[in-house]
């Protein structure tokens, strides 16, 4: 299943904890002898790779208060463990754990930090 938004900016996405948005890569459609492979063997790979459009924040953890003087004001400032990924990133990642959406008639991925297998990072493409 796979939900439709009818947004103008990509910007205004943002994402929550330890979630990341991916833009897949287009599938292999041929196999190395030359064989054209059906959608539903694509569909059906058990990872599958894309680059991390959007990074969440990270894994919320519980702020630390000294509560010894009720008198002062409690401060819920959120704090975070940053995620490992980094936008432009290439993510090997589960297939099945994802949600699909689907932007500007392109599909992208929203996925838990923890289906991510591996990144692999360019640093001359950011240059």
């Amino acid at each position: 299943m796979s939900l439709v938004i009818e947004e103008k900016d990509l910007e205004k996405f943002i994402m929550i904890g330890d979630r990341v948005l991916i833009k897949p890569k287009h599938p292999k459609n041929k196999t190395k002898s030359g064989l054209y492979l059906p959608p539903t063997v694509q569909e059906n790979e058990k990872t599958q790779s894309g680059y991390i459009v959007k990074v969440g924040p990270g894994y919320p953890i519980p702020s630390i208060t000294d509560e010894s003087e009720p008198w002062e004001g409690r401060k819920n400032e959120a704090k975070y463990i940053p995620l490992q990924v980094n936008v432009g990133d290439l993510a090997i990642y589960l297939a099945k754990s994802g949600f699909e959406i689907e932007f500007n008639k392109e599909k992208y991925l929203i996925l838990p930090h923890a289906s991510i297998l591996m990144i692999i990072r360019d640093e001359e493409l950011l240059k």
